[in-house]
């Protein structure tokens, strides 16, 4: 039975409701490819395996954020923060023309999708994302360092994976990994060995 004929027979109330079907809109960011394989380079990972896997990373790496950094709001932020690519789709880090327009795709992206919800939850997990995007609180930056070195993990493993692939210059490649060298510096090291052992073809 669909969420909407539910709440007309009184099954569910409209705030339920509005719950429901989001969670059934997000389940769509299961269809999202992005261009990053998963570990074995067997196949391309999905949106949601990617935020499942900075949760996991979130919690376990918790330890090596900046001092007093609020572990549950990190965990919700890396949650949502792919949801826009539902609309949007996934854009590649390093295609500078598909970045021209990202900001105002996912925009009204996160209007719709959020706006799905009830006021409250709306406006709570919009501006997560949003916090997300800007990259100013602790919270945003844990977020973004680890969005960041799930893509470093990937490409390790896979011998150099979209780096090689598109063929992306050091230069370039360490500018996107900023964000660990400034929330998780002492990882900062192995980021810039796994860098230039896979352009020199290593792995």
């Amino acid at each position: 039975m669909a969420v909407r004929e539910a709440m007309a027979q009184g099954d569910v109330s409209a705030r339920l409701a509005r719950q429901l079907d989001f969670l059934l809109e997000v389940d769509r960011l299961k269809r999202v490819l992005r261009r990053t394989e998963v570990g074995d380079g067997s196949r391309r990972e999905n949106s949601a395996e990617h935020s499942w896997h900075l949760a996991v990373m979130a919690t376990l790496l918790a330890e090596h954020a900046e001092a007093g950094v609020d572990l549950l709001r990190v965990v919700k932020m890396v949650v949502v923060h792919d949801v826009v690519e539902i609309d949007a789709g996934d854009t590649f880090a390093f295609d500078l023309e598909a970045h021209h327009d990202k900001e105002e795709r996912e925009q009204a992206a996160a209007e719709r999708i959020f706006g799905l919800l009830p006021a409250d939850q709306s406006e709570g997990l919009q501006a997560l994302w949003e916090e997300f995007e800007a990259g100013e609180s602790a919270e945003a930056r844990f977020a973004n360092a680890l969005d960041r070195l799930s893509g470093v993990l990937q490409n390790h493993h896979n011998g150099g994976g979209t780096w090689i692939e598109h063929s992306v210059s050091r230069a370039a490649i360490l500018q996107r990994q900023d964000p660990i060298r400034e929330a998780l510096p002492e990882l900062w090291p192995w980021v810039v060995e796994v860098v230039d052992r896979a352009l020199a073809g290593g792995s």
